[in-house]
């Protein structure tokens, strides 16, 4: 394990877009502690920013710090392909979109609900309280409610 000096411009706990990014990390692992940010995005995200990977997320400038929010914002702008993000052509406007944080389980409320309201099978499904991708039921996972599709 490394040690890392304090400095005057390290910060252990950083807050973005809602949730509290370890300083301690390197920038692309503490950009997965996102919900909605994946390593590959994380990686693709540091990329375009043109900010060093070995750099730690306590290192970062301000400016460092605008440039990743604005690429999670705006991933389109940045020549990012639309099959790299988790929301593709959605139900209402069709737009590509990646959603992160809060707006996550929003997303994942409303597709469900939609689901259920349209009686689509995987919404019944949901509804019902049982698996939902196609695994056997007859003779596995009979304790307990099965779990959602997502962590919370």
């Amino acid at each position: 394990m490394s040690l890392i000096v304090e400095d005057a411009d390290f910060t252990a706990l950083l807050r973005v877009l809602n949730t509290n990014v370890s300083g301690s990390r390197k920038v692309m692992y503490a950009l997965c502690q996102i919900r909605g940010i994946g390593r590959r995005f994380a990686n693709l995200i540091c990329k375009k920013a043109e900010v060093d990977l070995n750099k730690r997320a306590g290192e970062l400038t301000e400016e460092e710090l605008e440039a990743i929010k604005l690429i999670i914002a705006q991933p389109l702008q940045f020549n990012i392909p639309t099959w790299f993000l988790n929301n593709q052509k959605d139900h209402k406007d069709g737009k590509y979109t990646q959603v992160v944080s809060n707006q996550l389980d929003t997303k994942l409320r409303d597709n469900l609900e939609r689901m259920k309201k349209i009686r689509l099978h995987r919404g019944l499904r949901h509804y019902w309280g049982i698996r939902v991708r196609g695994q056997h039921t007859k003779t596995t996972g009979r304790r307990g409610k099965v779990a959602p599709t997502t962590a919370k």
